[in-house]
């Protein structure tokens, strides 16, 4: 998740600019919801993969935002975009360790998944 100012097609360009450097290959497949400076941005960087555009076309994008969302109406809006930038990061960084998809694993690896993840987290806070 990258905080902006605004939602311009420069914006959109540095949002694909950074998921695509982070991805490290082209992508298939381009969803995005129906802001015509995503449009622009997919032109400017001149990929060849299909970009699908419209209505809840990128619903799995934005369900990944709920936590983000949740955690900024408990602190009643971020002080400023840097700062809820820097949350934002680590959010990912705890979150991706942290969150297991339960209907996908039995309990008992389901205790094991988590045992490996407090683990690391005690490593990472006591490095820190």
């Amino acid at each position: 998740m990258l905080v902006q100012p605004r939602r311009d097609s420069g914006a959109a360009l540095r949002l694909m600019r950074k998921l695509l450097k982070n991805q490290g290959f082209a992508p298939r497949l381009l969803v995005t919801d129906k802001l015509r400076s995503y449009g622009s941005a997919f032109r400017r960087l001149r990929l060849t993969c299909p970009h699908e555009q419209g209505l809840r076309k990128n619903n799995r994008a934005e369900n990944s935002h709920h936590a983000v969302r949740r955690r900024e109406r408990k602190m009643q809006r971020f002080k400023s975009a840097r700062s809820a930038q820097r949350f934002l990061k680590m959010h990912a960084a705890v979150y991706n360790t942290f969150n297991l998809q339960r209907h996908r694993v039995s309990r008992s690896t389901l205790r094991i998944f988590r045992a490996e993840a407090a683990d690391q987290w005690k490593n990472a806070v006591a490095a820190a």
